[in-house]
């Protein structure tokens, strides 16, 4: 098992493709050729987390957030970040990041307290754009069945719930190559005529090399004409937070409570009780204050999230509870996540989950 291997793992989970734009997340220390002992999960790579990992025989560490953020000017070991850096590098450990290509996923971050928490019917919160694109190509008629399958088997023409999704027309397509041409259909210098299949297919942008990887090898042209669009359509399996239900209703005092117990929190900071009951929960772990609108659109009860300020309070505007639950408390159980579903898909490696609380905050 190598680095790369891992990475292939969690990018079939959270493509890095759908990773915010500000982030920096990946393969952040080492090499993805170097061979594996063990990996390690964690939420936050700190000193001590590097020396659990030597101490367990792990030399990737696989982290939540990313311990490079910004870049680093020197690694002298004047702060943690580069006591980190130092030391991993001294002791052969690779360091890789998932952070929001893992929000953005729907079986991520949120899915993840969306189901701590028990809510069922769970949607994306905010939709990303930009994700789903189009694929146009024409081939001869005879030829349209073998790429079509071609896109297929690579991930082309997915929508929803719905696989092998295409359009096709038929129409003539002309071209004449010159000297140096090899046609697969007529000699060079001549002018063809073609009976062609125009077939147009949609699928997620993270999939695109291997999309046009399979049109190229199927494609019987020496050229082959293609034409690629990035959609406004909002990709409903891919963005930021959740929204689900409970099963039953609950009041809101008993629903602080119970978020308090299953988040395992200290403190929850929130709005005014409406005296509403509790049945729509939108969800976003870490800093969420820009989903407060989308959370009152959706028609939410209640949003957990964490690191509201002040002024964020006030924007409840007596139509939703505002529940400000902490920034590590929100996410603590990503590791677990991200543990699990390692473990079912290499079982028989060593997967460990850190057992340093990382959490900053203390409370008095």
């Amino acid at each position: 098992m190598i680095v790369k291997d891992i990475i292939k793992q969690l990018e079939d989970l959270a493509p890095l493709a759908y990773a915010e734009e500000f982030d920096n997340v990946g393969l952040l220390v080492g090499h993805k050729d170097m061979e594996i002992s063990g990996v390690l999960i964690t939420l936050d790579t700190l000193p001590e987390v590097v020396d659990e990992a030597i101490a367990t025989n792990c030399n990737l560490i696989v982290s939540f957030h990313p311990i490079i953020f910004k870049g680093l000017k020197s690694i002298t070991g004047k702060t943690y970040v580069e006591r980190v850096v130092q030391k991993a590098i001294k002791h052969d450990i690779a360091i890789f990041a998932i952070h929001t290509a893992l929000d953005n996923a729907f079986e991520g971050v949120n899915a993840e307290i969306c189901n701590r928490l028990n809510l069922i019917n769970k949607s994306i919160l905010m939709p990303q754009s930009g994700t789903v694109k189009k694929l146009t190509t024409f081939v001869p008629h005879t030829d349209a069945e073998m790429v079509r399958t071609a896109l297929f088997e690579a991930g082309g023409g997915a929508l929803g719930n719905y696989e092998n999704c295409s359009f096709n027309s038929q129409g003539i397509g002309t071209f004449e190559g010159n000297s140096e041409a090899q046609p697969a259909i007529g000699k060079p210098n001549e002018l063809k005529s073609v009976e062609e299949t125009r077939i147009d297919i949609v699928y997620a942008k993270h999939l695109e090399s291997g999309i046009l990887n399979a049109l190229f090898q199927a494609h019987p042209y020496e050229e082959v004409a293609h034409e690629l669009f990035t959609l406004e359509n909002k990709n409903h399996h891919i963005g930021m937070g959740m929204i689900g239900e409970l099963e039953d209703p609950m009041s809101e005092t008993d629903f602080l409570t119970f978020v308090k117990q299953t988040m395992k929190c200290e403190i929850i900071r929130h709005s005014k009780q409406l005296e509403h009951p509790i049945k729509k929960v939108a969800v976003l772990g870490g800093s969420g204050s820009f989903a407060i609108s989308a959370a009152k659109a959706a028609g939410a009860d209640a949003f957990v999230t964490s690191d509201l300020k002040y002024h964020d309070f006030f924007r409840a505007e007596n139509q939703i509870l505002l529940m400000d639950i902490g920034h590590y408390e929100s996410e603590q159980y990503t590791k677990n996540l991200l543990a699990s579903y390692l473990k079912k898909k290499i079982p028989n490696f060593a997967v460990l989950l850190s057992k340093i609380n990382t959490n900053p905050v203390k409370y008095k």
